[in-house]
């Protein structure tokens, strides 16, 4: 009898495998309209839409670093219809910095890295700083008078380790997503942000903000002129800003593998190749067996990264 109830369950299993997507499948995105996580995965929708055949509803679910869309997730039926696109915000730094209603590491199944994104530090043009060493020495000249927004955990980490690194005294101002910020800091309420490029990119073109250094370990393609932070006396950052395709904890692995297979193809056409890369964002990939291991990592890689600079849990 156990043997044909268990035979049943996988034949069920098996079937609902085959029948995959037997609706439009959500994609919770845990930052606002506009952010980096958001152009990346308007980017992906309507091939991916295609690919799966059925369509693919996008939904902003901004707060708590990511958390909030995290959280859904975690407790949604693990039959690959709601999706997260998430980042090292809710799965590798939050975790280390507030109690949350998930663990990253048990309540998700990782279907694919995705990629990783481009970040620069940026400042208001009445900055007068057009260099990194020039910031410095005007924050040092005016401790705690300078604001920084941040729309991620990883503008938080990044800036923290910057301003222990330098020994700067900066006033946080945080977001719930980047674009919030961005537009303070086209007005001049706040002075400073770690951002990525997607965000931002037209205000770099038209001088409204200037940018000083990327974060990566070389100079943007994109923006072949600015300087990247080695360059400039700074030892490169330990974190590099991550985004990946998860679901809810025990989805069936026929779904996880389907999945990973339609992102990785789409990862690799030319087409959408050249619109992430556009956005300063690099398209990677991966399988669900070496992603699983990365996700582990970076929650270590954080949680170091964090305590190092010293930024105390809520």
């Amino acid at each position: 009898m156990r043997v044909l109830i268990l035979a049943a369950a996988l034949l069920g299993a098996a079937s609902a495998a085959a029948q995959y997507p037997s609706k439009p499948v959500r994609v919770l995105v845990p930052f606002g309209a506009g952010s980096s996580t958001d152009i990346v995965m308007r980017i992906l929708a309507q091939p991916l839409s295609q690919s799966l055949g059925q369509p693919l509803v996008v939904e902003n679910k901004p707060g708590a670093d990511g958390a909030i869309a995290a959280a859904e997730v975690a407790k949604a039926t693990p039959d690959g219809h709601t999706l997260l696109l998430a980042t090292n915000s809710p799965m590798s730094a939050a975790p280390h910095l507030r109690k949350l209603p998930y663990d990253a590491l048990t309540d998700f199944t990782p279907i694919s890295l995705v990629g990783n994104y481009t970040f620069f530090v940026l400042v208001h043009p009445s900055v007068p700083a057009k260099t990194l060493q020039e910031l410095i020495s005007h924050a040092r000249a005016n401790p705690g008078k300078l604001n920084y927004g941040t729309g991620n955990t990883s503008g938080i980490v990044m800036t923290a380790m910057l301003a222990s690194q330098a020994g700067i005294d900066l006033v946080h101002v945080p977001y719930k997503s980047e674009p919030p910020a961005i537009t303070d800091l086209l007005s001049g309420n706040i002075q400073v942000m770690i951002s990525s490029y997607a965000t931002v990119a037209a205000h770099l073109r038209d001088g409204r903000l200037r940018a000083l250094v990327t974060t990566l370990p070389n100079r943007s393609p994109l923006m072949p002129e600015v300087p990247a932070i080695v360059e400039v006396g700074f030892p490169r950052f330990s974190v590099s800003p991550w985004a990946g395709m998860f679901g809810p904890a025990r989805m069936p692995k026929d779904v996880t593998e389907r999945l990973n297979r339609e992102l990785n193809a789409l990862l690799q056409r030319l087409d959408v190749r050249e619109s992430l890369l556009k956005q300063a964002f690099d398209p990677k990939g991966s399988t669900t067996a070496e992603f699983a291991p990365y996700v582990r990592e970076q929650y270590q890689v954080w949680g170091k990264a964090i305590r190092e600079a010293g930024i105390q849990p809520e």
